[in-house]
């Protein structure tokens, strides 16, 4: 288990450039089943997640050319499906949430899709019901094998359009959807669909493929099927949540930080939810700088309650986004509810925050009300182990802004959604030392 060596208490300075969004990679990545024609994806995040995924493919039969090491071309012009029934692809699956995301592609255009129940973050129970409920109302036979753990999705006579409103915006779920929907016979209306700036991304690609989408950006979207899909080529956007982290370092550590190429326009709600806390983002261009400041101080209501931060399907602020706002909010002069509505168990990491000396009352699974100390530096150092992605970049945060020298365990989580994140923050003057 590989760890870090974090000694905190070190001023960030310079500016750093944002890699491409993980969530919008392993979206567009699945796409490229849907044609034999060649797509080719730039901007690509070298961390584990995508990596996976990409051999993933590559096994299934799929053609595979890494131009540079952030820019890959892809060709299903030859796709194994019984490679689905292997062993080797339940490893590999089960392993990785991404995984899930091929099960619309694949029954769109091929009329069948195995998925073992995948793994990824270990943050509660995160069902798998929308996407099912869809594809079963464009026509897709759908069975769950309890003793295997394994989704059979079978539309031997192809996938069919038809009206659906979604039981809730889950952007995974409308991302299969979407890609079934785009080879179906016939209009498909999705209501309560996703909107989220990567779903707009895999839309827009899926158009310039030869898909026929309307209200791309809204929850509204209407789509009539085609009978086939061309290649295109593609570029990522910046990952919002990677913009969102390195805001909390800067912030974390009382530094001045320039965050270059962030996509402004994307950033949704997470500029204001930082105001609450009072770190004001400067907008230059397209480029974010974090200023240096003596302290934060968080905001009230108009009536003078309680400042809530809270997640929400977009434009509202990302769950992804929560972990980072509360460590965050242990610096701050104030108090601030933290709600996470999604999941039940990314919150429990703050007990490593307690043991630090965060004042930090956990309400429930989804609700924590963080004390601010009003005052840099004012956590101790301890040893942590990181549970999931966002969980492990809170942690990391925190180790870098308290006193002393923290370790942290299990870091391959962290590298499965930051790339180099050891060497880019050394660079502008943190000091993690990677154990293997």
């Amino acid at each position: 288990m590989s760890s870090f060596i974090v000694e905190g208490g070190h001023v960030l300075h310079g500016e750093i450039n944002i890699n491409g969004a993980k969530n919008e990679a392993l979206e567009v990545i699945c796409a490229t089943l849907l044609t034999d024609r060649k797509v080719t994806i730039s901007n690509l995040p070298e961390i584990s997640d995508v990596r996976n995924l990409i051999e993933l493919l590559s096994e299934m039969g799929v053609k595979i050319e890494y131009d540079t090491p952030t820019q890959c071309t892809f060709q299903a012009d030859n796709v194994n499906i019984d490679y689905l029934k292997t062993d080797k692809f339940r490893k590999k699956a089960e392993a990785l949430r991404g995984s899930v995301m091929i099960i619309g592609p694949l029954t769109g255009r091929f009329g069948k899709a195995l998925m073992p129940k995948p793994g990824g973050d270990k943050i509660g129970r995160r069902r798998m019901d929308t996407h099912f409920l869809g594809l079963s109302k464009l026509g897709a036979n759908v069975e769950y094998d309890a003793a295997t753990s394994t989704y059979r999705v079978e539309a031997p006579d192809g996938l069919h359009g038809t009206y659906m409103l979604l039981d809730e915006a889950s952007v995974t779920g409308t991302a299969n959807i979407v890609m079934g929907a785009v080879l179906a016979k016939g209009r498909t209306t999705i209501y309560n669909a996703a909107c989220e700036p990567y779903i707009q991304q895999l839309c827009k690609m899926l158009v310039r493929m030869g898909a026929r989408i309307e209200g791309i950006g809204s929850n509204l979207l209407q789509i009539d099927g085609v009978e086939k899909l061309e290649g295109t080529e593609h570029r990522l956007l910046p990952d919002m949540i990677e913009v969102g982290s390195f805001a909390g370092m800067a912030a974390m550590t009382g530094s001045n930080l320039l965050l270059k190429d962030v996509s402004v326009r994307d950033l949704g709600m997470m500029p204001d939810a930082f105001a609450k806390l009072g770190v004001n983002f400067q907008i230059e261009g397209d480029d974010i700088r974090v200023n240096q400041q003596e302290i934060y101080h968080v905001d009230e209501f108009l009536d003078g309650s309680i400042m809530t931060i809270a997640d929400a399907p977009w434009p509202g602020l990302s769950p992804d986004l929560i972990s980072i706002l509360l460590v965050v909010a242990t610096q701050a002069s104030g108090s601030v509810l933290i709600h996470q509505k999604m999941f039940e168990s990314r919150l429990f990491f703050v007990d490593k925050l307690l043991d630090m000396g965060a004042k930090i009352i956990l309400c429930d699974p989804h609700r924590a009300v963080v004390i601010g100390a009003g005052k840099f530096h004012c956590l101790r150092a301890t040893n942590m182990v990181s549970p999931d992605i966002r969980a492990g970049i809170a942690m990391l945060i925190a180790a870098m802004g308290a006193n002393g020298t923290s370790k942290i365990q299990n870091i391959q989580q962290i590298d499965r959604g930051y790339a180099h994140i050891d060497t880019r923050l050394n660079k502008l003057g943190a000091k993690i030392i990677r154990i293997e």
